[in-house]
């Protein structure tokens, strides 16, 4: 074997040890994810909870983090992500969270989504309103009926949950139908009704218009540091977990929470 050969199997053995060394050092630096507890065993846990309070999600420190339905202050809630990021589990953690905590005398909701069949499990629920496709007749039908409803309300009684899955599909509905969902976004939680759509960050620069709407939201994994930053002031936000953590302002700090399993 000439000097060539021997210096080539040393380089090849030293890759080798640098990659398992590298491999060693990831998996005690990333431990395993912990199996996420189920919303129901959370419940009983948790509960009772003011009759006002709608689940959002677990902090780390094992409390509940909560929307109090009486105080409209915190506005519409935007909750914004990457792709495949949990979006649509965190309005559907949402939905079932009301549905184990109040009565649909007190709490109902109806979604609006581009993806309709994503939600039949929640089609026989009481609390539920009505599921309803974004490009359809019906969807505008829902938004200017919940907006007459919410007019005539002087804040009294049943709260409703405007669940829209897919904020930029509902901007692409005819005039009046926006007029109708930019009342519900300003007045709705003074009135009972309460938003909360899911946006792809993605979309950041070209909804600004729309995003100005949402003072209060909800992050998940967004990689891109700059849609980060005019989403939410902070350009980290890719270390959240896909699918399964999101975080929310806390003065100048991020309040990480998880979301339970429902299924």
């Amino acid at each position: 074997m000439n000097e060539t050969n021997e210096l080539d199997l040393m380089l090849n053995a030293l890759t080798e040890i640098i990659q398992e060394e590298k491999a060693k050092q990831t998996t005690a630096q990333t431990p395993p994810t912990p199996d996420l507890p189920n919303l129901n065993a959370v419940f009983a846990r948790i509960t009772p909870l003011p009759e006002e309070a709608l689940f959002l999600g677990m902090a780390n420190d094992g409390l509940p983090v909560l929307l109090n339905l009486q105080d409209p202050v915190p506005g519409p809630l935007l909750i914004a992500g990457d792709g495949a990021t949990g979006k649509t589990r965190l309005l559907k953690t949402i939905a079932r969270g009301a549905e184990l905590l109040h009565s649909p005398e007190a709490v109902k909701y109806c979604i609006i989504s581009t993806k309709p069949d994503e939600w039949q499990d929640f089609y026989k629920s009481e609390n539920n309103l009505g599921i309803y496709k974004a490009d359809e007749e019906n969807s505008t039908k829902l938004l200017r009926s919940l907006a007459e409803w919410a007019h005539n309300n002087k804040g009294e009684g049943q709260y409703v949950l405007l669940l829209l899955d897919d904020l930029e599909a509902l901007t692409q509905l005819d005039q009046q139908t926006q007029q109708h969902l930019r009342w519900l976004l300003l007045r709705g939680p003074s009135r009972r009704v309460w938003t909360f759509a899911t946006f792809d960050s993605q979309k950041t620069e070209t909804q600004q218009e729309w995003l100005e709407f949402f003072h209060t939201r909800l992050f998940g994994c967004i990689r891109s540091p700059e849609n980060a930053k005019r989403l939410s002031g902070n350009t980290t936000l890719s270390h959240l977990t896909a699918g399964e953590e999101f975080a929310m302002r806390d003065g100048n700090d991020l309040l990480k929470f998880l979301l339970p399993n429902i299924d």
